[in-house]
């Protein structure tokens, strides 16, 4: 029991190297995926960024124009955006209006489309009593926010392993949404992310005058969640559940509208909806129908019995798979808040062969790093007793270091392994002053000893661990690119280097030293 609480520190290095064994080589699949998705097929579960395994990186301006200065109340906001696209002809969704948020503040109002000029957007704020200080290209920040969210969750969504989403500046001004994209080429990721998935649910039906009227029953927050399946009995589908909030609401409406009877829809035309004959219960995409069917018995005695809000789900039919999952997709993501541009976008596509070329390249970089660090400490003591320790700890660190990156699945690019080399040179660094502190100022007689050189050591590294975190930091929070994921590599390095390797070699060299004295 002495001999295992004087060397604790080792214990639990043994037990975290476990645990990034499991990290690196036990695949979890994420709720929701399908095994197509799992990484059990993979050596390791390591993911890599398109350096590593090829893709695509995508830098697109947002598209939209800002009115600053515009004054404008929280309780004028809805209003406002609603007359702004009436008067420019546009959607809702389109048009933005934030209020002040503080006292001395000034409004902002956003429109997402390039088709409206600088003069017709004042002239429209003007018609309905609103000044603009300044009118001018792009986005707020609180759009570009919201914009890489919503990116982020489609592209998890649609399970772009390894894809990354973040704001860059441009070197002339101007802001661009980066988006990164592993093992997938540009048409795919245009395809993903062109679509905004603006959901709606409409119900067409006979007024009393014989005219058909449409009325939006369910909007896009209105989904609680959806899943794709083919059902052997209706084939692809989407099941969509409604927010229970907005169950009772939406089946007094279809009762309203007459669906609470099975109802059959022909003939339905979105832009002309005086040809539907029948009840049609409509879904659009970003404006466009892709459902338009009647109600089955089910659903409507649900609606009639008014017990729809205690079960909120309902089916919607897809031609095929591929258009249930991209329903799934759009509803599960929901909407981009803007569009992007992708005629002025900028894309680097990485062939996966070159990358491949680059994995290999780098595994030998890091193996003859690792001889000449083993080499030059060898060299350095002429003592094997002391020199294997020490690589092998230098070896352990990069090796948790690695379950780290699994377990939180962050894909490794070059940068990412030029951070695990200098993991290594400064850790063995770490690991030779606390050799020489130790073993040069002459015979270790007794615990106490090597622990007081041990802790004059630590110290040393201590600090030094510190200067480079604070050096680090301001690449790890600033939007530098592949810098941040360097930075990032190295700071935990170090930290597990600090925290965890260094005082476990600390009691392997003291076991080795005081058995031999």
């Amino acid at each position: 029991m002495s001999a295992l609480r004087e060397n604790w520190r080792i214990v639990v290095l043994v037990v975290l190297l476990l645990g990034a064994s499991l990290a690196l080589f036990v695949p979890s699949v994420p709720a929701g995926d399908t095994a197509n998705n799992a990484t059990s097929d993979a050596p390791t579960t390591l993911q890599y960024g398109i350096q590593l395994s090829g893709g695509t990186r995508i830098r697109a301006p947002i598209v939209g124009q800002t009115a600053e200065g515009v004054d404008v109340t929280p309780n004028e906001s809805t209003q406002l955006a609603q007359n702004v696209a009436n008067e420019l002809g546009l959607d809702p969704i389109d048009v933005e209006v934030r209020a002040p948020t503080t006292q001395g503040e000034s409004g902002t109002v956003e429109i997402f489309t390039d088709n409206v000029s600088q003069a017709e957007f004042r002239a429209a704020l003007e018609a309905e009593g609103y000044q603009a200080d300044t009118i001018r290209d792009g986005v707020t920040r609180e759009t570009r926010q919201q914009m890489v969210t919503s990116v982020q969750d489609k592209i998890r969504t649609s399970a772009l392993s390894g894809g990354s989403v973040q704001t860059v500046s441009a070197p002339g001004g101007g802001q661009f949404i980066s988006i990164t994209a592993p093992g997938r080429d540009r048409e795919d990721l245009v395809r993903i992310l062109e679509e905004r998935g603006v959901v709606r649910m409409y119900a067409v039906y006979p007024s009393d005058n014989g005219t058909y009227v449409r009325d939006q029953v369910l909007a896009q927050d209105e989904f609680a969640g959806v899943a794709s399946e083919n059902s052997q009995r209706e084939g692809p589908i989407a099941r969509v559940t409604v927010e229970e909030a907005a169950a009772e609401r939406f089946s007094q409406q279809m009762v309203a509208a007459g669906f609470d009877q099975r109802r059959s829809c022909t003939n339905y035309n979105h832009s002309d909806i005086q040809q539907t004959q029948g009840r049609c219960l409509v879904a659009t995409l970003n404006g466009e129908p892709f459902y338009a069917r009647g109600v089955a018995p089910g659903l409507a005695q649900s609606f009639r019995d008014n017990t729809f809000q205690n079960d909120p789900v309902f089916i919607l039919p897809a031609d095929s798979m591929d258009m249930a999952r991209e329903i799934e997709l759009n509803l599960k993501a929901g909407r981009l808040p803007a569009p992007l541009d992708f005629e002025n976008s900028q894309s680097i596509s990485l062939d996966p062969a070159l990358a491949q070329q680059f994995q290999q390249n780098s595994l030998i970089t890091g193996l003859l790093a690792v001889l000449a660090v083993s080499f030059v400490v060898y060299a350095r003591y002429g003592r094997a007793e002391v020199a294997a320790p020490m690589v092998v700890t230098a070896l352990s660190e990069v090796y948790l270091l690695l379950g780290f990156v699994a377990f939180v699945q962050y894909p490794l690019n070059l940068s990412h392994l030029a951070g695990f080399i200098a993991v290594i040179g400064t850790g063995v660094d770490d690991l030779i002053i606390i050799a020489d502190e130790i073993l040069q100022q002459g015979n270790v007689e007794t615990g106490r000893v090597f622990q007081s050189r041990f802790r004059k050591a630590f110290w040393v590294i201590g600090a030094a661990a510190a200067t480079t975190i604070v050096a680090m930091s301001p690449l790890m929070v600033l939007s530098l690119g592949d810098l941040s994921g360097f930075a990032i590599i190295t700071i935990v390095g170090v930290l597990l280097g600090v925290l965890i390797t260094r005082p476990a070699y600390g009691d392997i060299l003291r076991s080795f030293v005081l058995d031999e004295d």
